[in-house]
């Protein structure tokens, strides 16, 4: 998919090939919660980059850890914990369909 929009650089799940077929099991650091700042942060190093002026947009609760962590949090179509929370803190909350 990332490959047909053009898009260089991915963060996902390592899945494990077994004999040839996927085996259901991850490898490494998952890309969720806490796991997604880990991933990002070692890519950053990496890359001789860092978060400074970043945005980072998302729908979901567990993208909290990340959020906090950025300049400029953007919440879209949020689930009602992360709603609450980008109320409380002023983050500009976006309504797509």
């Amino acid at each position: 998919i990332a490959e047909r929009l053009g898009i260089d650089e991915i963060l996902a799940i390592a899945l494990e090939v077994a004999h040839g077929v996927y085996s259901g099991n991850t490898l490494g650091t998952l890309t969720y919660r806490e796991g997604k700042i880990t991933r990002l942060l070692e890519w950053l190093d990496a890359e001789e980059e860092n978060l400074e002026g970043a945005s980072f947009y998302s729908d979901s609760r567990n993208d909290l850890p990340l959020l906090l962590k950025v300049d400029f949090p953007h919440v879209v179509n949020p689930d009602p914990v992360l709603l609450e929370h980008a109320e409380k803190a002023g983050w500009p909350i976006h309504t797509w369909k």
